[in-house]
């Protein structure tokens, strides 16, 4: 982010120099104001350094609101833009990420970490002008007097030292607490996701047991944080006093002595009131950046992620291409409905991951291996129950840059009209769509894939949360829907298997039969039994 925004960042550390030096300087200009025209009775230098006060104040007030323009600008920047490489990031990886990192752990790196990786950026205006003034603040007083001088110039590093060992402990506090918000979250979701279910089967005291417990550790590590962040708080106000009052007590022996006159005095004074900025700055800058250097690790951590199967293919084999998954035996025709039904769900599952290329395998399309294929996620859609609708218009969730008409088509096909008529395509959709019951989240899933129009289609269990009637007209219009496309569904319904141009029967993850529907019932007694789920052959038929 330093990097990327290192014009803006400049210009907010020189303007952050200008301000505190402006502060840095009225010190000196009142000691001076004070000696040479109060104790030496000179009205014309009284008047000189007067102006140069006012002068010092004007700078500081407006370099002071550019500095915190600035300061915010890079903040929202940094942020935003941690944001933006996330988003695609998460978008890059696609299936990879929820095997790879919780959704907990996204959701703290997109409201915590972007905040604190933004901290930094703002700090560092305001840490460049406390460095800068600390130094010339010392060359003014071992101008002036070297033992003062030489007091902050050894004082200064010895302060940043003995607060040095109470870093790390705080940096680790803060990455373990970081680490269990992430697992809450994680915990947190899950729970929402599923409330319904555990309602049902009176599940929800347990979990909500479990919950409770999570964010008592969660409380537990947050307080060891803010002991350690008041400890180092506590060293910021601490170090930094003594240090003042170490020049004060100083300075004021001088002045005694006649080292130093009265105006002399009232500049170190000064000094030492004012060296409390630039040195709770430091402290606030290393606690800032603590939190920023473990946000960056978490964020880093993520972007150094790949996708388990990168799209990399060049090639581009035509639409009415044959598929095929060469290790289960499939053969997918092209412009054709073939169900996949499986003795095992989950071995229709494992061939739809092969044929969308979530999982490795070899698969040709059009005699190509599917992994030199390009735009595979464009050309070859897997829709399964597990997506979600995004929130927004219901019409631009439904299809982003389909017109209406293709979108009245999509929805007719999937049956989906009475729940766009009930609340209109321009309705808001809410996250995950859950105003919708699950039929109709359902129904509204299978007409997105309907209007994204892909070569290919695959879809997973297509139907299994609507009704017996709304099945059947599904299965009638999928046909038609995807006329001269190739379409796959991996299902067991026999409404749906009906409709279907050709069946491939799997079991232990190979294709041991095909056919019809009604042709497979009477020869492939394995496929009956699948099927029917001890109906009659003759009800399965009907």
């Amino acid at each position: 982010m330093l990097r990327a925004q290192w014009r803006s960042v400049t210009a907010g550390a020189l303007l952050g120099v200008v301000w505190m030096l402006s502060q840095a300087l009225m010190p000196a200009a009142l000691g001076r104001a004070i000696g040479d025209g109060v104790a030496a009775r000179d009205e014309r230098a009284l008047v000189t350094w007067a102006a140069v006060l006012l002068g010092l104040g004007a700078v500081q007030a407006v370099t002071g609101a550019v500095r915190h323009r600035f300061a915010v600008f890079n903040w929202l920047s940094a942020a935003y833009r941690t944001v933006q490489l996330v988003t695609r990031q998460a978008t890059r990886l696609g299936g990879t990420l929820p095997k790879r990192m919780t959704a907990g752990e996204v959701v703290s790196i997109g409201l915590s970490d972007v905040s604190h990786i933004g901290d930094v950026l703002d700090i560092a205006s305001r840490a460049s002008g406390a460095v800068v003034s600390i130094v010339v603040v010392a060359g003014i007083l071992l101008t002036t007097s070297p033992p003062l001088g030489l007091i902050v110039l050894v004082g200064v590093p010895l302060i940043l030292l003995a607060a040095a060992p109470l870093l790390r402990p705080y940096r680790d506090r803060e990455l373990a607490h970081r680490e269990l918000v992430g697992e809450l979250n994680t915990q947190a979701t899950d729970l929402v996701a599923g409330l319904r279910v555990l309602r049902g089967i009176g599940g929800e005291p347990l979990f909500a047991g479990r919950y409770r417990a999570e964010s008592q550790r969660v409380r537990a590590a947050g307080v060891a944080v803010a002991r350690a962040e008041t400890r180092l708080n506590g060293a910021e106000v601490l170090l930094p006093g003594l240090l003042i009052a170490l020049v004060t007590w100083a300075g004021a022996r001088f002045a005694v002595r006649g080292t130093i006159g009265v105006g002399e005095l009232v500049t170190f004074y000064g000094y030492a009131v004012f060296l409390i900025v630039p040195l709770k700055t430091l402290g606030e800058a290393a606690s800032k950046i603590t939190k920023g250097l473990v946000a960056a690790g978490r964020v880093t951590a993520l972007l150094r992620l790949d996708p388990e199967l990168p799209a990399a293919g060049t090639a581009r084999p035509a639409a009415d291409a044959e598929l095929v998954d060469i290790a289960s035996g499939l053969v997918v025709r092209p412009g054709r409905v073939t169900a996949i039904a499986a003795a095992d769900p989950r071995d229709a599952l494992a061939i739809a991951d092969r044929l969308g290329r979530y999982a490795e395998g070899e698969v040709d399309f059009g005699g190509v291996p599917l992994h030199a294929v390009a735009d595979v996620r464009k050309r070859i859609l897997v829709a399964v129950n597990e997506d979600r609708l995004f929130s927004g218009a219901l019409a631009e969730s439904l299809a982003p840059d389909g017109d209406e008409a293709a979108v009245r088509a999509a929805v007719r096909a999937a049956c989906a009209e009475d729940v766009v008529d009930s609340v209109g395509l321009d309705a808001h959709v809410a996250e995950a769509g859950r105003e919708f019951s699950g039929g109709q989240q359902q129904r509204l899933r299978l007409a997105r894939a309907f209007a994204a129009k892909p070569d290919v289609l695959v879809l997973v269990e297509p139907t299994s949360a609507v009704d017996a009637h709304t099945e059947a007209r599904i299965a009638e219009r999928l046909g038609q829907a995807r006329a001269g496309r190739t379409t796959v569904v991996c299902t067991t319904s026999p409404l749906m298997l009906d409709h279907a141009d050709h069946v491939a029967f799997v079991q232990a993850g190979e294709v041991v039969a095909e056919g019809t529907h009604r042709n497979l019932l009477d020869a492939e007694p394995r496929y009956t039994a699948t099927v029917t789920r001890g109906e009659t052959p003759e009800r399965a038929r009907t």
